[in-house]
């Protein structure tokens, strides 16, 4: 008898649960009213509590935004986080001088490492129609030899992030490879600090579009340790003998081959994979570190140091509705995403 593909089903809340070295997970999901002249919601604020506002009433959050959607300045130290925006815009800024526009299929990958402070918002800037915004944050943890790293980001531009194209019957399916390598294509390099830059560490983040009735393989890993969590957002697939509908996770095995069957709609699904990093965590807040010590000592240094202090005049700034997307990093180099076609796409008939 064959072994069961499923080691455990997950139901999934605002915060999906994740595995080592994976710390945290959530997808934003909201449809936005049509844009003001501050790029924020053209409709009232009122009943909502703005600051913290994660009711999703009427579809969509306010989060620590007052103004613009979004998350003001925070500070991090310890991990990385992983943002794969697949609709609207993000804007960035931090206490390294760095600012970005990235969306619509881009992923930033931060490494705070010893400490950064950023902000995170939301622009609306479609003024005649509704302006979802779709992302993914996933937190990577960092191995205790390299909690303490100079913070870097790096911008994976949607149009250098391979897919996988997979045509049956059913029709074309795709897979955006994020991080690590799926039929023979291999997603951009995160930062070089990070956990994922390690071969051993077998670190894989792919996004899943299967269209009805279609399937796909997820091959085997060599990594004894590796751990597996597949995520259903949308639709419904099955996976050995389990139907696992939107909402729902899986703890996969990764000893062989995992048929993933979508079921009578399209179905997405989120992948993240890795070695585990085998360490203590201690989190309290926006630090992740190894000790309760640790963790006091990156609220002293974040009281003393700011973490650099913060150079915005504002603590939720946005870059101004005409802002196309782009990266200026803090040696003031500039990045602006090539607009012609992608070439990293490879079809695969199963």
């Amino acid at each position: 008898m064959a072994a069961d593909p499923v080691l455990q089903v997950i139901p999934l809340e605002f915060q999906w649960p994740t595995a080592d070295p994976f710390l945290f997970c959530v997808h934003h999901f909201d449809v936005y009213p049509a844009a003001n002249e501050h790029m924020g919601p053209v409709t009232s604020l009122a009943g909502r509590v703005i600051g913290s506002d994660f009711a999703g009433i009427d579809g969509w959050r306010m989060y620590h935004g007052t103004s613009v959607p979004g998350f003001p300045q925070h500070p991090h130290r310890g991990f990385e986080t992983v943002t794969f925006v697949r609709q609207g815009l993000v804007d960035h800024s931090d206490s390294l001088g760095a600012t970005a526009r990235f969306g619509r299929g881009d992923v930033q990958w931060l490494t705070a490492g010893r400490g950064i402070v950023h902000s995170e918002m939301f622009p609306l800037v479609d003024r005649e129609h509704v302006n979802p915004c779709e992302l993914f944050q996933i937190w990577l943890n960092l191995p205790s030899g390299d909690k303490m790293v100079e913070p870097s980001f790096r911008m994976l531009w949607d149009e250098d992030l391979p897919r996988l194209l997979v045509g049956d019957d059913a029709g074309t399916s795709q897979i955006t490879i994020i991080a690590g390598e799926l039929g023979g294509l291999r997603a951009p390099p995160p930062p070089p600090d990070s956990w994922a830059a390690r071969p051993d560490a077998d670190v894989a983040i792919w996004h899943l579009a299967l269209a009805p009735n279609a399937y796909f393989d997820l091959p085997g890993s060599d990594g004894r340790e590796t751990r597996r969590t597949l995520y259903v957002f949308e639709g419904d697939a099955r996976v050995g003998d389990h139907d696992l509908e939107a909402a729902t996770g899986a703890g996969l095995r990764v000893d062989d081959t995992v048929r993933i069957v979508a079921g009578s709609a399209r179905t997405e699904a989120l992948v993240l994979q890795g070695r585990p990093i085998a360490e203590p965590v201690a989190q309290h807040g926006p630090f992740v570190m190894n000790d309760r010590a640790g963790v006091e000592q990156a609220f002293a240094d974040y009281r003393a140091t700011a973490f650099g202090g913060w150079p915005w005049a504002s603590d939720e700034p946005v870059h101004g509705p005409d802002v196309g997307r782009f990266a200026r990093h803090p040696d003031g180099h500039c990045e602006r995403p090539d607009m012609t076609p992608r070439s990293g796409a490879r079809r695969l008939v199963n």
